[in-house]
């Protein structure tokens, strides 16, 4: 007896269960907006679904750690009780295409905002030009799986910086476009803490410099990442590179001229600070002049860097000959 009740009583004790991956109480077209899960997108979005694993944001679905308002589809776009019960629209959904780039912003630092290098992304050169998150990056259809790049990082950054797409064409520059470096090596798109006037800036040693640099070992110039010989301390410092940095003789992109100087013969580019004025310096004696030995219209004399070998600084001698 017993058994055959049983039998009879199952229909109704797996009517009462709720179905897994099932929201409690279905979200009707004008109520209360409710989480329903991401499952509930794919019938739609198979196409966005279909790759989603591979996906950094599959994670917040993997670990099943996360609360509802910060899993899967709904992390970003919201609750989506509303949209699955009116079939769809823009208007029932947080849709990004509609949004302004500060909503953009808002969106996507509600996570992204514990990450040290994107602390100043509020007052970045890029975000004061409405340049946000999703003009470089493409959540589902990117180009690249790392940082989810709409484009190769390389072009992303040349539609719209033209200029410095010509300059790394150039007979000396450095290797962007062969895929040796890459912008980001010296660059932090989403803003730095660098001085942009009036102080001394962490990141470069020209303070009006706003190109958004990555500094490295926390507060050197960029260059010092690969350039590790030139950073110093030296003992005979060459007072330039510590005032300008490299930036006041070298071009960092690329130039016409030797080893990215910013003009084409070596004496030209010294005699612009080794002209006798001031009396500043590291002796406080100005800015040295070369000695009448030297006689500038001898090409042997016009190649400053063959006798003064050590030119960013030295720990043997105060003329940098050694």
């Amino acid at each position: 007896m017993f058994k055959w009740t049983g039998i009879f009583m199952l229909p109704l004790l797996l009517a009462g269960q709720k179905a897994p991956n099932q929201s409690p109480n279905p979200a009707t077209p004008g109520g209360p907006n409710q989480y329903v899960g991401s499952e509930a997108c794919k019938t739609c979005h198979a196409d966005v679904w279909l790759n989603f694993y591979k996906n950094a944001h599959y994670k917040s679905i993997a670990s099943g750690k996360e609360s509802p308002a910060h899993t899967g589809c709904e992390g970003c776009h919201g609750p989506g009780g509303n949209h699955v019960a009116a079939g769809g629209g823009k208007a029932t959904i947080r849709a990004f295409s509609s949004f302004t780039p500060p909503q953009t912003l808002a969106a996507c630092l509600e996570c992204h905002s514990k990450d040290m290098n994107r602390a100043n992304v509020r007052r970045s050169v890029h975000t004061n030009a409405d340049v946000v998150c999703t003009n470089c990056h493409s959540i589902h259809k990117p180009a690249t799986p790392k940082f989810l790049l709409a484009k190769q990082q390389s072009e992303l950054c040349y539609s719209c910086h033209a200029s410095e797409r010509a300059q790394f064409e150039m007979p000396s520059k450095h290797r962007v476009n062969e895929g040796v470096v890459q912008c980001t090596d010296c660059h932090n798109p989403h803003g730095t803490f660098e001085a942009r006037s009036g102080g001394t800036s962490m990141t470069t040693r020209n303070a009006s410099n706003s190109a958004m640099l990555q500094p490295a070992m926390n507060n050197e110039e960029p260059c010092l990442k690969c350039h590790v010989d030139k950073r110093g301390p030296f003992v005979f410092e060459h007072p330039s590179v510590r005032v300008e940095g490299c930036e006041g003789c070298h071009v960092p992109h690329g130039s016409t001229n030797a080893k990215l100087l910013r003009r084409p013969v070596v004496f030209t580019l010294c005699l612009e600070c080794h002209n006798g004025a001031g009396t500043f310096g590291r002796e406080n004696l100005g800015v040295f002049l070369q000695s009448s030995s030297h006689n500038m219209l001898d090409p042997k004399y016009q190649r400053c860097t063959l006798c003064h070998v050590r030119i960013h600084g030295s720990n043997s001698d105060p003329t940098f000959l050694r």
